[in-house]
């Protein structure tokens, strides 16, 4: 709509936005707004003309409908042109409606170089009206010029024909069937088109009424009840997530995962199974201790130690790690004893247990001195509170001098009644011209440290160790964060790692052998006491090598590597016992020997002085 000002002040109010606002707010007329520059800005001829008197601050309805109807004779129409909004950018990314699609008459004047004209067309020269149908085109000279503070003379948008209000209750009817998503067809006759952009209509039609199928309860219900009787349940992630609620106090929920756990459990089934049993009854003695007390006395018991020991025979990891530790004392004592004439050898063990270890260091030392006469003493240690460990162990001495006999060494076997923290060289027996080592295979890992009590016994016992300056320390221990770690962590490390042992017992041993089930009942008890028990009733307090490492070395010594004699020597008994199953590993780390299943870690020895 043209603004009815023309040049000057009145135009530059217009295009800022203003419209037909007047420019005085009373009736005291005023000057121009601005001098123009001559020859700067517009021809000196076109000066700002004196306010039109037609034009007020207020005016009434009948005077602007006169003056629009005016506005709108054929002379001044020619100067403007229909708008076709389909070409303009949209001012709003989110509605497809333009501003130029409400009539003139309803509506402010918008300036068109920002709502309806493209770029091309504000670049253009355009005639300037000074009203009456008076044109006065702009200086040529002037077109290439650019104003950037100096906003351009600019016409407004507005409609070739008069438009009735039955036209205007018809545009806006039409509006609305398009909001509406109506698809009835276009009106007739209009110079203007009031369909908007096809893009967003076709946006705004997909946000009021998607495409989309309704989905029935009952068909959602029965296909999910469906889906999640078809989907196996995972042992480990039920475990996992019962451990969750009982550490967040949510028993029903932990009583729902352990339900789901017990489903799939089975002490004779295959190895995911028997594990999933004993899992299962870990968790009801955490959640239920009264009506399932968790194991403690029993890892004392006679049956859990001759179980511990089958578990040492038939796992081919924990045999492997007492090998290794007996090739790492051989070494040792055969560089420092060939020279002398009569090898003497002493081995200090805390937990001699049935002995299987020595019986096969007997066998390599009978055959790595081929006849030589040699000395080797045995000395371990009997509660002196329990006067049936020391006959028991006298046992195991007798079938070790027996075996030695064989192979010509002279073999003693000595028991001391005595606590740890009262051992000494002297009260040991130790000689001058022997060689001690001390042997710490599956020991450690059951003594107590400081976050148990303060005495911290488990340091307490290297230092003991320390001070009697043996020649070397050997140390063979399960791989498992179960000592400080909380519940929950304790619950997924036990997941992977028995998980793994029970996995590597069933390619091994079969399923029907009852000594493979009374190695599983020992495993048992021992992930028991570790998941369900705290403080000192948790007896089972397993480190990662690394740990193990750091506090070996707080206590004073320091690694001695296993050679590479020892790792091939390994490598070559894995082999022999895989019988084609792959599954079984050895790997050299930081100076240790680690055995595994399937890449799980579980035993690592190594060596120390």
């Amino acid at each position: 709509m043209s603004s009815g000002f023309t040049g000057g002040a009145p135009d530059f109010y217009n295009s800022c936005g203003i419209g037909e606002r007047s420019v005085s707010m009373n009736n005291n007329p005023q000057g121009p707004y601005r001098q123009q520059v001559p020859g700067n800005l517009l021809d000196p001829s076109n000066q700002i003309v004196q306010r039109r008197s037609d034009l007020s601050g207020k005016r009434s309805l009948t005077e602007f409908q006169a003056q629009h109807q005016q506005l709108q004779q054929p002379g001044i129409g020619l100067l403007l042109r229909s708008v076709k909004q389909r070409t303009y950018q949209h001012t709003s990314p989110i509605s497809p409606l333009s501003p130029g699609e409400f009539p003139a008459s309803i509506k402010p004047e918008i300036p068109s170089g920002r709502y309806g004209l493209p770029l091309l067309h504000q670049l253009r020269p355009q005639p300037i009206s000074l009203g009456n149908n008076v044109m006065v085109p702009r200086n040529p000279n002037l077109s290439a010029a650019t104003y950037p503070n100096f906003p351009q003379n600019r016409g407004a948008v507005q409609e070739s024909e008069p438009e009735s209000e039955k036209k205007i209750m018809n545009r806006l009817q039409e509006l609305e069937k398009q909001l509406l998503d109506d698809d009835d067809a276009d009106g007739e006759g209009d110079g203007v088109s009031v369909v908007t952009n096809s893009e967003w209509s076709e946006a705004i039609q997909n946000l009021i009424s998607p495409n989309q199928k309704p989905i029935s309860p009952s068909s959602s219900s029965s296909s999910t009840s469906s889906i999640a009787s078809s989907v196996p349940i995972c042992p480990k992630q039920s475990a996992l997530e019962a451990a969750s609620a009982i550490c967040e106090g949510m028993l029903d929920a932990a009583m729902e995962s352990l339900t789901r756990l017990i489903q799939v459990a089975n002490a004779r089934g295959n190895s995911e199974q028997r594990f999933a049993a004993y899992m299962a009854s870990a968790l009801k003695s955490r959640l239920k201790a009264a009506e399932n007390p968790p194991t403690v006395a029993e890892l004392n018991s006679k049956d859990h130690v001759m179980a511990t020991q089958m578990l040492y025979d038939m796992s081919p990891c924990f045999k492997l790690g007492f090998m290794a530790a007996n090739l790492a004392i051989l070494e040792t004592t055969s560089s420092e004893l060939s020279s002398a004439a009569n090898n003497k050898y002493h081995v200090l063990d805390f937990d001699i247990g049935q002995g299987g270890q020595y019986v096969n260091l007997v066998h390599a030392l009978g055959a790595l001195l081929n006849g030589k006469p040699t000395s080797l003493k045995i000395t371990t240690l009997a509660d002196p509170s329990n006067g049936g460990a020391a006959d028991e162990r006298s046992k195991v001495g007798e079938i070790l001098s027996q075996l030695a006999e064989r192979f010509g060494i002279a073999l003693k076997f000595n028991v001391v009644a005595r606590k740890f923290n009262e051992l000494s060289r002297d009260s040991l027996g130790c000689e001058d011209d022997e060689v001690l080592v001390v042997n710490l295979a599956y020991k450690l890992y059951k003594m107590p440290d400081e976050s148990v009590t303060t005495d911290n016994l488990r340091d307490e016992l290297l230092r003991r160790v320390k001070s009697l300056q043996p020649r070397l320390v050997t140390v063979v221990e399960q791989d498992m964060n179960a000592n400080t770690a909380p519940f929950s962590t304790r619950v997924s490390e036990a997941c992977a790692y028995y998980g793994a042992l029970f996995d590597s017992l069933d390619s091994t041993v079969s399923r029907d052998s009852s000594d493979r089930v009374r190695v599983e009942e020992c495993l048992g008890r021992k992930l028991a006491n570790s998941v369900a028990c705290e403080g000192r009733d948790r007896v089972e307090r397993c480190e990662v090598f690394g740990k193990w490492r750091a506090r070996m070395g707080m206590a004073g010594f320091q690694p001695r590597l296993m050679s590479q004699h020892i790792a091939d020597s390994m490598r070559s008994r894995v082999n022999s016992l895989q019988l084609g199953n792959p599954g079984f590993t050895v790997k050299e780390e930081a100076g240790g020997i680690s055995f595994g299943w399937n890449g799980r870690t579980l035993t690592v020895a190594s060596a120390w002085r």
